[in-house]
């Protein structure tokens, strides 16, 4: 099915303008039943987002990564807890992504069990989601969970991942404010710098500050941080769709990552983090950074919705038994992969003619 056809479905629109309104006017129950159309994807789901994508563009979006055993949980829901005491008139929406379930393929759930103290608060909506196997340890579906949250009014998303290394890059594609979080005594402060999960920080947090060796850290982070000579840019993705980079800025007006120390599970910390997390906020909006972080964001949504698009209605043309047949020729070494996608690009143009 074409982009448009699921955009433009007069009967899903029906179907779910009632959902979608009631979502928008605050009820919970509504926007579980709507996140989860999103997640499960199809025309309902490209509908939803058509018609809540003129509300989004509100909240403000924080990114939490890091490795596991940080505190991150506890950390997040300290932000949640301090947001909302600052703010009363604040809602405040968490995205956690656990690990997909071997099992069930769904969500773990270890994060709403660690956040479970936030559960009597109206103001604070908690969803889980599953991995799906995303290297990124974000779902595809985030984003667009994000997009629905922001359109039904909370004013504050907080993205927690599940620290899946390398690829937690995705995150700085979903937020405006990456936090990376590490911890003393885990030993894993030259991996940090490896996997290039620093390269990403607005924010870096040493939570777990009362443990030995919090210094340290400190001092390996602020180092690893002087190494880098090149000023910090907009992360850029495919070429389809390229997003052109801010001005180079003098060094001084330039973004510099604050080391902040946490005690999370005490409480500590948390308020100069949020005060670090609002300087971001308006560096952002008096520098092109800003826009260009919106711009690229932008470019690589659409060019993952082209990509899927194309993908599934070639499939469609050309018939899953014959991609399959090409993959056990390519498994068998009968044809290389390159001229197998060749292939299946000439069987569609030949069955769209």
């Amino acid at each position: 099915m074409s982009l448009s056809s699921f955009v433009n479905s007069s009967n899903s629109l029906e179907a779910l303008s009632p959902l979608v309104d009631r979502a928008l006017r605050g009820d919970r129950r509504s926007l579980s039943r709507l996140i989860s159309r999103v997640e499960d994807g199809g025309p309902d789901a490209w509908s939803a987002l058509s018609m809540i994508y003129p509300y989004t563009g509100r909240a403000q979006v924080i990114g939490i990564t890091g490795a596991p055993g940080t505190g991150k949980s506890t950390l997040v829901g300290e932000m949640a807890k301090t947001y909302r005491r600052r703010e009363a008139a604040a809602t405040v929406g968490i995205v956690a992504v656990d690990p997909t379930s071997p099992f069930s393929g769904g969500a773990v759930l270890g994060d709403r069990i660690r956040m479970r103290d936030l559960s009597g608060d109206e103001g604070v909506f908690i969803r889980s989601m599953a991995t799906r196997g995303s290297l990124g340890g974000l779902a595809r579906a985030t984003t667009d969970v994000v997009k629905v949250l922001d359109a039904a009014g909370d004013s504050i998303i907080l993205i927690e991942t599940v620290g899946a290394g390398q690829s937690e890059i995705d995150i700085a594609r979903a937020a405006d404010t990456v936090i990376v979080v590490e911890a003393p005594g885990l030993g894993d402060e030259v991996q940090a710098i490896k996997a290039g999960i620093l390269e990403i920080a607005d924010i870096l947090v040493v939570n777990k500050a009362d443990r030995d060796g919090v210094q340290s850290t400190v001092n390996a982070l602020h180092a690893m941080l002087d190494l880098g000579t090149a000023p910090r840019g907009v992360l850029q993705h495919g070429r389809l769709l390229p997003a052109p980079m801010p001005s180079i800025l003098p060094i001084d007006q330039r973004w510099h990552p604050p080391i902040i120390k946490t005690i999370a599970v005490e409480g500590k910390g948390i308020e100069e983090l949020t005060a670090a997390i609002q300087k971001h906020r308006a560096y952002l909006n008096d520098q092109p950074e800003g826009q260009q972080r919106a711009r690229m964001r932008v470019s690589i949504e659409l060019e993952t919705i082209l990509r899927e698009t194309l993908l599934n209605r070639l499939i469609d043309s050309i018939g899953i038994d014959r991609l399959g047949g090409l993959i056990d020729r390519v498994v068998a070494r009968e044809i290389d992969p390159y001229s197998a996608a060749e292939q299946l690009q000439r069987s569609a143009a030949e069955a769209r003619g």
